[in-house]
């Protein structure tokens, strides 16, 4: 909505040829959003439900009572200011759309205590194709992939199955990893500003996509300025989250996260960046949903002795504590991010 009216006032009052600059765009949306997230949570988190603990989990006791379900109000300030904030593209209005209904159903999903998990993955999946054809438009998508130099144009019958598998894996990886103060939000916001560089600076710029030899997306402005304001809103909320934390995000925070992280990958045209970006997420949290896919439905009994989320297996067994899992989370991705990048645009 800035951006139109900056267009529309340009040539009337100079100042507002600042609202058509997407890096100013992007600092306004995303210092706002971490405001407005930092202080309206602790006025509303009375309203919230009451975790009610995790069985099996490391050190569930002490989330018992805290309100749950922040996502509830974090993910409705970034629909707001990505409004604002972003062209009024309709694929732009359709992904706030899915994350609202992802927000929604993840809420519905805390105040009950929890939904069976066939209710839950069903569902999931059900936005997550939803979220698919939102990226495709029922248009064959073009995708840049390791080791090949060319683009890949995917049939929306292809992209659509496969996407819809990416999406549903991210968005039930980063639900397993929010176990830890800090740590789903932190991992993600990391991810979330790396997908924001990449979708701004490589394949959003003309020149730079050029000369790596990536596909160049007209729209990878818009959707870095939705990760960075992203980026403000887990600013906002992990300061109250901070161990030991205030509030915990939730299912209403953690799916739509993971439901936009496998997005923005989507939208930077290599669904192999969910690695590169988010691996330790996966490891944390995917591989326990495989050996728990593999044991009830195949009788494959692995890694029997690892407890997952991988979180708990180190607070458990190793004595980790939870800042130091915090911290060590993220510098391991901090760390394997950028050398995964360079890998994965230089090898082509």
């Amino acid at each position: 909505m800035f951006l139109w009216l900056g267009e529309q006032l340009f040539g009337v009052y100079g100042p507002f040829r600042l609202f058509t600059s997407y890096l100013f765009l992007a600092g306004v949306g995303t210092a706002l959003s971490a405001l407005l997230t930092w202080w309206l949570l602790p006025h509303l988190w009375h309203l919230l439900p009451k975790d009610q603990g995790r069985a099996f989990a490391v050190g569930a006791a002490q989330s018992e009572g805290k309100p749950v379900g922040a996502g509830i109000i974090f993910i409705p300030i970034f629909i707001i200011a990505g409004i604002l904030f972003v062209p009024l593209h309709p694929r732009y209005l359709e992904t706030l759309g899915c994350m609202f209904l992802a927000m929604l159903v993840g809420f519905l999903d805390d105040r009950s205590g929890g939904w069976s998990e066939y209710r839950m993955g069903a569902v999931d999946l059900g936005i997550s194709a939803l979220a698919a054809m939102v990226m495709c438009q029922g248009q064959p998508f073009e995708l840049w992939l390791p080791l090949l130099k060319s683009t890949v144009l995917v049939s929306p019958w292809i992209f659509v199955p496969v996407a819809s598998v990416l999406l549903w894996l991210a968005i039930n990886a980063t639900n397993c990893t929010d176990g830890v103060d800090g740590l789903s939000g932190s991992l993600c916001g990391l991810a979330f500003i790396y997908l924001g560089g990449i979708l701004y600076g490589i394949v959003g710029h003309r020149f730079i996509a050029q000369y790596l030899l990536v596909p160049h997306y007209a729209d990878g402005a818009g959707w870095a300025i939705l990760a960075f304001v992203m980026t403000g809103c887990l600013a906002g909320y992990l300061w109250h989250n901070a161990n030991p934390s205030a509030v915990l995000m939730g299912d209403a925070g953690s799916r739509p996260l993971g439901l936009f992280l496998g997005m923005l990958v989507l939208a930077c045209g290599n669904p192999f960046l969910i690695v590169v970006v988010a691996g330790v997420v996966l490891v944390n949290g995917a591989t326990g949903l495989l050996k728990v896919a593999l044991l009830r439905f195949f009788k494959i009994g692995i890694f029997k002795n690892i407890r997952y989320p991988l979180h708990d297996h180190v607070r458990h067994n190793r004595g980790w504590s939870n800042t130091q899992v915090l911290v060590r989370f993220i510098l391991l991705q901090a760390v394997v991010t950028p050398i995964l990048l360079v890998l994965i645009l230089k090898i082509r």
